[in-house]
């Protein structure tokens, strides 16, 4: 299963300073962004951890008379965003956003964040409590000894993300390179976090219950493919820039 390109989807979801969430929006009828969530996030309501959310309003091709801004704020808030402020609203829509307690946050500390220098520092593993743990800026690669179990999370800020143990349906891999897991890979695996199209997540036990590569999702909610389910797995993009597909294929290690 792939889903359409970045520019023709309804929403898209960016990181942005302050652990803030983008939401890049094309459409504003809830309906229409519903349907698009679904397909993007594979219909887990739990995909987000309660992070803050911007919607920027800057992509929208067509400006809306009006905004349903309760059915927004409930259909995000229930994949756990939570909408605390707008940016590139239009006038005419700035009383409506206030009025539905939403802040105008246009200001330069919500720019996207861009990929880090290449210059590399050395990265340190999280704590095993943490439950989110990014590395630092301008980090090389992240390496994760330690099991991943439900609910933690790991952000390989500008490198790759390496784990050399298992990791536990609702865990969440994110890397803006690439991801490699040498235990049990049975949460979520998000590579190229940034847009690089160029990022691969191997997996040596392969039962994902997502994958992601620039913003390209596939999810697994009928099972893994039987040539794949807990095998070792290569997954990347294919095909021209505008036509990506997100391709799985088995890989022969020994």
């Amino acid at each position: 299963m792939t889903f359409p390109s970045a520019a023709s989807r309804a929403i898209e979801f960016r990181n942005a300073a302050l652990d803030t969430t983008i939401a890049v929006l094309r459409e504003t009828a809830p309906a229409l962004l519903a349907d698009d969530l679904h397909k993007m996030l594979g219909g887990m309501p739990d995909f987000f951890n309660g992070e803050a959310a911007v919607l920027d309003f800057g992509a929208l091709a067509h400006l809306p008379a009006q905004v349903d801004w309760a059915g927004l704020i409930s259909l995000l808030r229930r994949y756990r965003l939570q909408p605390v402020g707008v940016r590139n609203l239009p006038p005419e829509l700035v009383d409506g956003a206030r009025r539905a307690g939403l802040a105008l946050l246009d200001g330069a500390e919500l720019r996207d964040r861009q990929p880090p220098s290449p210059a590399p520092a050395r990265a340190q593993a999280p704590a095993p409590a943490a439950t989110a743990a990014p590395a630092p800026i301008n980090a090389g690669t992240l390496f994760i000894d330690r099991p991943l179990r439900s609910g933690q999370q790991v952000y390989a800020r500008g490198g790759d993300l390496v784990v050399l143990a298992g990791v536990s349906h609702g865990a969440e891999l994110i890397a803006d390179g690439s991801i490699h897991c040498y235990g049990p890979l049975r949460g979520r695996a998000l590579a190229g976090a940034q847009g690089n199209t160029a990022a691969r997540i191997v997996a040596t036990n392969f039962g994902a219950e997502l994958i992601s590569i620039a913003g390209m999702y596939r999810t697994f909610e009928q099972g893994i493919p039987e040539p794949l389910a807990g095998r070792a797995v290569l997954a990347r993009l294919s095909g021209p820039a505008n036509e990506h597909k997100l391709d799985l294929q088995p890989l022969q290690l020994d």
